[in-house]
């Protein structure tokens, strides 16, 4: 058995060499033909067992062709980042040690790297050295985690206990958010059983940045959740404004910082994110700018006792180590030891790779948007961050462009609509991107565009 797992994982790891050597000239996205194999996966569950190569064999034959290649360097249609080579190694190694990180009776090194990779988190984003970090699977559930605790903490205070009662018949709480509160907050909102009527929007500026003094009165029952990092411009709430006005009740502030966090790494761009330590919890998601590969997040909470309050359950059989176990900090008890990529990635990067890893898309971004400023198209948004918002001219033109710049897979860009405009939204967060897979999706878009904006220009009639 042994030797026929080494043949099978030398095979694999031919497979995965070829794939990554390949990565640079590959689609960004598969072809139809690609597509149309799919099929050949719908078939029967066979009644007799397979040879394990040759399931691997086949996985590679149709899976390859259609994977989406966001983790080479043309890729910006979301903000998906690739795999750093030691993440992925880690992941594979991970994988191998088969390790269950809920406890560190279950595993030592799953526990041991993700409490040298959480301090190192601390450390890098300036937050407060006692706060507890908790890998979970991205930011909607590190989001649903932080509301949790807000939700325990804002109960207590309260005198509610939730955990004999539940939320049946608790004391309100209000939620105060921007009007551009994303998608992954506002499920984790439905998921911690806050209505969306229920949601108190606060207007946002130009940039969909919260305006604070559009705050409205503060009390103890009330929670704030801000932005750092709107998904189509990059903009950050002034999360230092909004955390002095909740200091002055103990207002509980969370902060989505699902990409834009990073930004407190960088001396560049600190000062977008000035205050960040003054809140209670943060979310942010490491597969993003980190590059660690799926599924990868933290929740980190200012309040150790609070988020552990919130999520932890005692049982007979569950040992008591001295002090808190993995699990205390995260919605499940058995899972992958997912603090191994991140230990590792941080251990290659060190600090100063981490910061240019931030810079180096930021700058990216901004070149990107000279180009296409330069080639006559419109840009929506300051690029403050690694987004870029382009639009094409109408709503009907912007979205064929963006229809043939997908079909013609030199690079993937997503639409968006963004303050009534239909826009082309771009995202460069692979630590795989250079200047020149900038610049050649930048002649690719403004080839396509100008071949659009010339067939379907209506001629003049004399």
């Amino acid at each position: 058995m042994i030797m026929n797992e080494s043949k099978l994982l030398d095979q694999t790891k031919a497979l995965a060499a070829k794939y990554l050597q390949e990565l640079p000239e590959r689609r960004v996205f598969p072809d139809a033909a690609a597509l149309g194999e799919l099929e050949k996966l719908m078939v029967p569950l066979a009644e007799t067992a397979t040879d394990p190569e040759k399931v691997i064999q086949r996985l590679n034959e149709i899976g390859s062709r259609n994977t989406v290649v966001s983790n080479g360097g043309r890729y910006f249609g979301f903000v998906f980042g690739g795999s750093l080579p030691a993440a992925l190694a880690a992941n594979w190694l991970a994988g191998t040690w088969d390790q269950n990180a809920g406890m560190k009776v279950s595993s030592p090194i799953g526990a041991q790297l993700e409490k040298v990779a959480g301090r190192w988190m601390l450390d890098l984003f300036g937050l407060p050295a006692s706060s507890a970090v908790g890998f979970v699977t991205g930011t909607t559930m590190a989001n649903f985690c932080g509301l949790l605790a807000a939700r325990q903490y804002i109960y207590e205070r309260k005198g509610w206990n939730n955990k004999a009662h539940g939320i049946t018949g608790a004391p309100p709480i209000r939620i105060i958010v921007g009007e551009e509160v994303h998608a992954s907050m506002l499920r984790a909102l439905i998921m911690a059983g806050f209505g969306m009527d229920n949601l108190i929007r606060v207007p946002t500026d130009d940039q969909g940045r919260m305006i604070a003094d559009k705050l409205p009165e503060l009390d103890e029952s009330t929670l704030i959740c801000t932005q750092a990092g709107n998904v189509n411009t990059g903009a950050i709430d002034p999360i230092q404004a909004v955390c002095l006005r909740a200091k002055e009740k103990q207002v509980w502030v969370h902060v989505d910082g699902a990409f834009g966090l990073w930004a407190a790494v960088s001396p560049k761009k600190h000062s977008l994110i000035e205050g960040l330590e003054m809140a209670d919890s943060w979310a942010v998601d490491l597969h993003k700018w980190l590059n660690i590969p799926y599924d990868s997040g933290l929740i980190i909470c200012r309040h150790a006792k609070v988020l552990q309050a919130a999520l932890s359950v005692s049982a007979a059989y569950l040992p008591d180590s001295g002090e808190p176990d993995p699990y205390f900090y995260t919605p499940e008890m058995s899972r992958r030891a997912r603090g191994m990529e991140t230990w590792a990635a941080l251990y290659s990067l060190g600090k100063k790779g981490v910061v240019d890893l931030v810079e180096r898309c930021c700058g990216h971004a901004e070149l990107f948007a000279a180009l296409l400023e330069k080639a006559g198209f419109r840009i929506l948004n300051q690029v403050t961050l690694n987004q870029v918002l382009v639009t094409f001219g109408d709503a009907a033109l912007t979205n064929r462009v963006i229809k043939k710049i997908q079909e013609d897979g030199t690079c993937w860009c997503g639409g968006t609509v963004w303050k009534g405009i239909t826009a082309m939204r771009i995202s460069v967060s692979s630590w795989m991107t250079t200047e020149e897979d900038i610049r050649i999706s930048a002649a690719a878009i403004s080839r396509i565009a100008n071949q659009e904006i010339r067939a379907n220009s209506k001629p003049v009639i004399a």
